[in-house]
This record gives C-alpha cells, sequence and structure tokens, in this order.
C-alpha cells in the first residue's frame, strides 16, 4: 500500500478513528519526508510505514504501531512513543532527543547512530537492538531491558545503569566515563576498549567479563565481582578495588598503578604482580 496522503488527510483520519474506538489504518503507507511535527498519531497502525526523514517532532505516538517501520534520519524529538511497538523498526540516525519512549518495545530496532540524549528509555525493551555508534547521554534507562543489545561504540557517558542487567551485552569500545553502574549485572559482558574512566561499579557483577584493553582508570570497583574476567592490557591505575573479588581473572599486562588492593582477592599466582605496585 504505497499511499500519498496529505497532513490534514492523516490527522482527519486519526481523529475520526478514534472516536469511534478504533486505530488509524495507515499500514505500509509511503510518507517519506512529510511533516507531522506535533500531530496526535495516538493508536495508529503505521506498521511498515516508510517515514524516512519525516518530521514527527512532539507528535503524540503512544501506543501506536510502528513495527517494521522506516523511520530512518527521522525526527523524532520531544514526541512520545510511551507503549509504542517498534519492534525491527529502522530508526538509524533518527533524531529522538528528549522522546518519550517508556515502556515501547524496541526489540531488533535498529537504532545505529540515533541521537537519544536525554531521552526516557524506562521499562523499554532493547532485546536485541542495534545502538552501534548511538548517542545516550543523559537518557534514563531505569528498569529497562537492554539484555543482548548491541551498544558498540555507544556514547554512555554519565548514565545511570545501576541495577539494570546487561549481561551477555556487547558494549565494546563503548563510553561510560563516569555512568554509574553500581549493583549492575554485566556477568560475560564485553567491555573491550571500553571508556570506563571514573564509572562506578560498587557492588557489581562483571564475572567473565572481557574487559581486556579496557579503561578503568580511578573507577571505583568496591566489592565487585570480577571473577574469571579478562583484564589483559587493561588500565586501572588509581582504581578503587576494594575488597573486589579478582580470583581467577586474568589481569596479564594490566597497569594497576596505584591501585586501591586493600582487602582484594587476587588471582593465584599474582603476589609477584600485586608487589610490584
Amino acid at each position: 500500500m504505497e499511499t500519498e496522503l496529505t497532513r490534514q488527510q492523516i490527522k482527519q483520519m486519526v481523529a475520526t478513528a478514534l472516536e469511534a474506538g478504533e486505530r488509524a489504518y495507515l499500514r505500509e503507507v509511503n510518507l517519506p519526508e512529510i511533516d507531522l511535527s506535533g500531530t496526535n498519531l495516538h493508536l495508529a497502525d503505521l506498521n511498515k510505514a516508510c517515514l524516512q526523514n519525516a518530521n514527527l517532532s512532539g507528535a503524540n505516538l503512544n501506543l501506536a504501531n510502528l513495527g517494521g517501520a522506516n523511520l530512518i534520519e527521522s525526527n523524532l524529538s520531544r514526541a512520545t512513543l510511551c507503549e509504542a511497538d517498534l519492534r525491527k523498526a529502522d530508526l538509524a540516525r533518527a533524531d529522538l532527543r528528549k522522546a518519550d519512549l517508556r515502556g515501547a518495545d524496541l526489540r531488533g530496532a535498529n537504532l545505529r547512530g540515533a541521537n537519544l540524549t536525554e531521552s526516557d528509555l524506562r521499562e523499554v525493551d532493547l532485546g536485541s537492538a542495534n545502538l552501534y555508534e548511538a548517542d545516550l547521554r543523559g537518557a534514563i534507562l531505569r528498569e529497562a531491558i537492554p539484555k543482548g543489545a548491541n551498544f558498540s561504540k555507544t556514547d554512555l557517558r554519565l548514565i545511570d545503569l545501576s541495577r539494570v542487567d546487561l549481561s551477555e551485552t556487547n558494549l565494546s569500545g563503548a563510553n561510560l566515563a563516569g555512568a554509574n553502574l553500581n549493583k549492575a549485572n554485566l556477568s560475560k559482558a564485553d567491555l573491550s576498549s571500553a571508556n570506563l574512566a571514573g564509572a562506578k561499579f560498587v557492588g557489581a557483577d562483571l564475572s567473565e567479563a572481557n574487559l581486556i584493553g579496557a579503561n578503568l582508570s580511578k573507577a571505583n570497583l568496591s566489592g565487585a565481582n570480577l571473577r574469571k574476567a579478562g583484564l589483559s592490557g587493561s588500565n586501572l591505575s588509581d582504581a578503587n578495588l576494594y575488597k573486589a573479588d579478582l580470583s581467577g581473572a586474568d589481569p596479564s599486562w594490566a597497569n594497576l598503578n596505584n591501585a586501591n588492593l586493600n582487602e582484594t582477592i587476587m588471582p593465584d599466582g599474582w603476589q609477584e604482580v600485586v608487589e610490584s605496585y
């Protein structure tokens, strides 16, 4: 269904459907570059619609069906997408600054290079979503479900990910400088070459995590579980490892200069390494 519709026609279709307690049926419409800023699209069915480069800033897309939609480089800044269905939607390089996505389903969505700064992602399901090189500075991710998402080279500076389940998540090359990851589950996560400078990992689970080549300078890892973690070539200078458990970890060639190793549980055979700092 490749349909050319005007802004006014769409607004009328949605209004009529809502009055009847129904969804506006706009599946597979072809609306690239259309200006729907501020439009009420509540409950609209835009499954597999083409909205590439469309202006949807400030639009109401709560409970809308955008599954499989083409939203490449679209403007969704300040739009509300609460509980919207965005499964497998293509949001590459989309502008989602300050968008409200609470409870949205983004499983399998492509958010590569998207701008999500200061967006509200509480209770969002990001399972298997691609966030490669996305910008999430200042985004709210409390109670989000990001397990299995690709956060490789994503900008997550100063973000609050405390208590979030990031087990087995790809965060390689991500920028998490100053981030709050206290009590987060990062078991088997890939944090290789990530920037974790000054990040907080108090009580976090980093067991079997890949931290090879990661920058953990001045990071607070007090009480963290780092059992069997890969730390080869990582920078742990000035890091706080008080009461951290590194049993079975591989810290070969790691920089432990000025690190706090008070009551740290070190791997067997590491005495020589510890005594050199």
